[in-house]
């Protein structure tokens, strides 16, 4: 895969670093996370849940999947221990992303503060840019980049959530659903454009056939079922057409 033109450089102090993943996170991702985190904002007023108590969870969890039933499970009064494993459950599916990208997010010196530090921003958004820019950065490069990136991209769903909270009363709930709905369908779209191998787009495939049989299961096992079962079925096929060649 090529580099993106912009981050073929000389090497600079780890701010300008920082500042060039503030501005890769001004992009559609971006905006898409805004609106959807505007639905959530707008969930939180309607369900009677503190804002500030929102934009904590979107700082802390900063996985709407999980936010949504940790905000669900209080408001329904569930016992907070079922919340927790729910809520840990649906970032099981997260797991594997941050296996597969943490590599590229270790500077020439390492440091586990700052490695959790950008592990803890390992989303959607950030795995797939993360995946596409930081190998092509020098060493001492990639923790600044990621923390701009997402602090960046965190910063905005906190806004969105402020503003979704404050415009609640304007905002039909079938808008703010659709609002919500706005984040997959964007990642999918990301994840199209960034496949290359064979190996990518058998992954699609076998995620969108998997993805229906695994429905029915709760606390976000169907995503990380879906997501490991297809892929190790795409990496074997994968290497099956690679030995044919």
């Amino acid at each position: 895969m090529n580099a993106p033109p912009s981050l073929h450089h000389a090497h600079h102090a780890p701010p300008v670093y920082f500042l060039q993943g503030m501005r890769k996170a001004v992009s559609v991702p971006a905006l898409v996370l805004f609106a959807s985190y505007l639905g959530f904002g707008a969930v939180l007023h309607g369900v009677g849940f503190p804002l500030g108590a929102g934009v904590a969870s979107t700082l802390l969890v900063w996985a709407l999947p999980a936010q949504l039933i940790l905000i669900g499970g209080l408001a329904a009064g569930t016992a907070l221990p079922a919340i927790a494993l729910a809520v840990g459950l649906s970032s099981m599916r997260l797991l594997p992303m941050v296996v597969s990208v943490a590599p590229y997010m270790r500077g020439p010196r390492r440091s586990l503060f700052w490695e959790l530090v950008c592990a803890h921003f390992v989303a959607m958004t950030v795995w797939l840019e993360g995946l596409r820019m930081l190998p092509h950065l020098p060493g001492e490069a990639r923790v600044p980049f990621t923390l701009g990136l997402g602090l960046s991209l965190i910063g905005v769903s906190c806004l969105g959530t402020v503003a979704g909270y404050t415009v609640a009363g304007e905002v039909p709930g079938w808008v703010a659903a659709g609002l919500l709905l706005l984040t997959p369908l964007s990642f999918t779209v990301l994840m199209v454009r960034n496949a290359v191998s064979a190996t990518d787009w058998l992954a699609l495939a076998a995620g969108l056939i998997l993805m229906p049989l695994t429905l029915h299961l709760e606390g976000g096992l169907d995503l990380m079922i879906s997501g490991i079962g297809g892929g190790t079925l795409a990496f074997i096929g994968g290497r099956l057409l690679e030995r044919r060649r």
